[in-house]
């Protein structure tokens, strides 16, 4: 029986079949996580409507909400949501996107107009729709965070594209993804396809936020990268979604002559390598050279027939915006200029203090010796 079992779980067939099952349960648990969320939403957006509608008629205050949640909770023991606290959260939630809703229409829609009105009340049913798909706990932190509604849908719709965890919206937010996005200087427009360009400009971002970075005042480019290298995890966060990390100093020998990027990337969305200069400086228009060229050189050594046109990425210490429309318009390669941001610097003599990596696990391997041979002679004097 045993020797059965053996041959069934090595067999090819077997272990494909098992493997192919699981995703699917994974699949269904993860439809039936989103839909328990969706009917919850549905139900907090039900809430907040009845409270919001009943306060305006009868100018009932917070001590209404109070009951409420009381008389929901004894109603409803074992269920999670009706503290008063959250039911308040409820009430705000649904005021927001009604209001910010209310406010989209007036200034976009001309209401006298059925198509207008329409329209308007489509485009509410896909907003609410949205909301209703992220946990309850990110439509908190957004509410929290975002000033008005488009900058709330934005990031909405982000989470949803993305899949992003609470951690990372909050992170998203609090870097100001939606002020940043789509605000590099680039090309893009006269260099690349018209689907190509507005996905690549929307892909690059002004400024990019380093704040994630141990770094010591006074330092240059190849500090700059070996740093980005290191922390790869929240660099590849900080340039968003979809790209892969290829290689630093990346090598390319063009007949003979040998040549590093200083970065190099691949898009998954853009379908695209990227290649990434750093200057620790401001902008100026001869960086475009160099960068020009290695674009053209991954073109013509890495790119393949399944691969759409490499784009470059000046990222510089300062710019000015002028000068850099004037320095892409003769440049024949797809370039975008952004800048970066530290605001927190190390002071060199605090930097050097602080023990490398290298000596850390020096003196814990050291620790580790010790505890043994402390163990060792313990055991011996018994």
């Amino acid at each position: 029986m045993q020797n059965k079992e053996s041959s069934i779980t090595n067999d090819k067939d077997y272990k494909k079949l098992l493997s192919e099952f699981k995703e699917k349960v994974k699949s269904s648990q993860l439809k039936a996580a989103i839909k328990v969320n969706y009917e919850l939403l549905d139900l907090y957006w039900a809430l907040g409507e009845y409270i919001v509608k009943t306060q305006e008629k009868h100018s009932w205050g917070d001590s209404f909400i109070k009951l409420l949640a009381e008389d929901l909770q004894k109603e409803f023991p074992n269920m999670k949501g009706f503290s008063q606290t959250n039911v308040k959260y409820i009430r705000r939630w649904y005021s927001f996107y009604r209001k910010g809703l209310q406010g989209v229409a007036k200034s976009k829609i001309d209401e006298s107009s059925s198509k207008g009105l329409q329209a308007v009340a489509q485009f509410d049913e896909r907003v609410i729709h949205c909301v209703k798909q992220i946990p309850w706990g990110h439509n908190q932190r957004i509410i929290n965070q975002c000033k008005n509604i488009e900058e709330a849908i934005f990031y909405v719709n982000k989470t949803i594209e993305n899949g992003w965890s609470r951690n990372v919206l909050v992170h998203q937010m609090e870097s100001g993804l939606y002020f940043r996005e789509g605000k590099s200087i680039s090309n893009f427009e006269k260099r690349l396809p018209g689907i190509q360009s507005d996905l690549a400009r929307q892909t690059l971002k002004d400024p990019y936020n380093f704040d994630f970075l141990t770094i010591r005042e006074g330092y240059d480019e190849r500090e700059l990268q070996k740093e980005l290298v290191e922390k790869i995890s929240d660099f590849l966060l900080e340039l968003g979604e979809g790209f892969a990390y290829v290689g630093k100093e990346y090598h390319i020998n063009i007949n003979g002559d040998d040549f590093y990027i200083d970065l190099l990337f691949y898009n998954l969305k853009l379908h695209s390598y990227v290649v990434i200069e750093l200057k620790t400086e401001k902008f100026r228009p001869e960086h475009l050279g160099q960068l020009n060229f290695y674009v053209t050189a991954v073109n013509k050594e890495l790119k393949t027939d399944r691969d759409n046109a490499t784009i470059g990425l000046l990222i510089c210490k300062d710019k000015n915006d002028v000068v850099c429309e004037y320095s892409l318009e003769q440049i024949s390669q797809p370039i975008g200029i952004s800048k970066y941001e530290i605001t927190k610097l190390l002071e060199a003599e605090y930097q050097s203090s602080l023990p490398t990596i290298e000596e850390i696990e020096r003196k814990l391997k050291e620790m580790d010796n010790d505890s043994i041979g402390g163990r060792l002679d313990g055991e011996t004097g018994e």
